[in-house]
C-alpha cells in the first residue's frame, strides 16, 4: 500500500506538470467526416480501445468518439477533446447549421479495407474520420443522413476532479491507466518513481494505459 500511494503521488505531480503548465490551445480547423454508432444512450461505446472502460462512471458520458487511424495515434490521442462542427455549406441536407459539439477520445475506429473509402471504409488511411456516439453526433447532424462533413479542431479539455489513476499490477510489473486528464486531454511520456529509486520511464502498454516493469518495494 504504501509503494502503490507513493506511485499515484509521483504519476500526479508528474501530470500536473505536463498537462496544465504547458497551457494547451485550441488548434486550426481541418476537413474530415463522421459517423455514429452505440446506440442512442451510447451503451454500445463502453470500454474501447482507450481502456476508460464505464465512460459513465469514468466521467466522459456520452461526448466521446472512435478516432480513424491518421487520429488515433496508437493510442497517444486518448484522452484528447475535439470541437466538431457540421460543415453546412458543403451539407445542408443533413447538416444541423451552426451546431457544434465537444467530444473525447475514448475508441479506436478501425480501418476496413474490404470498403472503398468513399463508402464504408470511412475509418481508412488516411481518411481523418470521427466514428461518434449517438447522441454527441445528433447534436450536429440529422439522423437519416448517416455521415456528415464536418470541421474539427482539437480544443483544451475540461475536465472536473482531477485526474484519475487506476493501477494494476504487483512487484515487477504496475499498470496504471490515466484518466480524466484536463488540458491537453492526452499523456506524451509517464514516469515513475519508487521510494528509493529515481525516476524511471514508463512506456505506453495500450491505450492510456502505461506499464513500469520496475521493483518498486525496496
Amino acid at each position: 500500500m504504501v509503494a502503490m500511494a507513493k506511485l499515484i503521488s509521483a504519476l500526479a505531480i508528474l501530470l500536473s506538470v505536463c498537462t496544465y503548465v504547458d497551457g494547451f490551445k485550441a488548434s486550426g480547423f481541418t476537413r474530415g467526416h463522421a459517423t455514429f454508432y452505440g446506440g442512442s444512450d451510447a451503451s454500445g461505446t463502453m470500454g474501447g480501445a482507450c481502456g476508460y472502460g464505464n465512460l459513465y462512471s469514468a466521467g466522459y458520458g456520452t461526448r466521446t468518439a472512435a478516432l480513424s487511424t491518421a487520429l488515433f495515434n496508437d493510442g497517444g490521442s486518448c484522452g484528447q477533446c475535439y470541437r466538431i462542427i457540421c460543415d453546412y455549406a458543403s451539407d445542408s441536407k443533413w447538416c444541423i447549421k451552426g451546431a457544434s459539439v465537444t467530444i473525447t477520445a475514448t475508441n479506436f475506429c478501425p480501418p476496413n479495407y474490404d470498403l472503398p473509402s468513399n463508402n464504408g471504409g470511412w475509418c481508412n488511411p488516411p481518411l481523418q474520420h470521427f466514428d461518434m456516439a449517438q447522441p454527441a453526433w445528433e447534436k450536429i447532424g440529422i439522423y437519416k443522413g448517416g455521415i456528415v462533413p464536418v470541421l474539427f479542431q482539437r480544443v483544451p479539455c475540461k475536465k472536473h476532479g482531477g485526474v484519475r489513476f487506476a493501477i494494476n499490477g504487483r512487484d515487477y510489473f504496475e499498470l496504471v491507466l490515466i484518466s480524466n486528464v484536463g488540458g491537453a486531454g492526452s499523456i506524451k511520456s509517464a514516469y515513475i518513481k519508487g521510494s528509493k529509486t529515481g525516476w524511471m520511464a514508463m512506456s505506453r502498454n495500450w491505450g492510456a494505459n502505461w506499464q513500469s516493469n520496475a521493483y518498486l518495494n525496496v
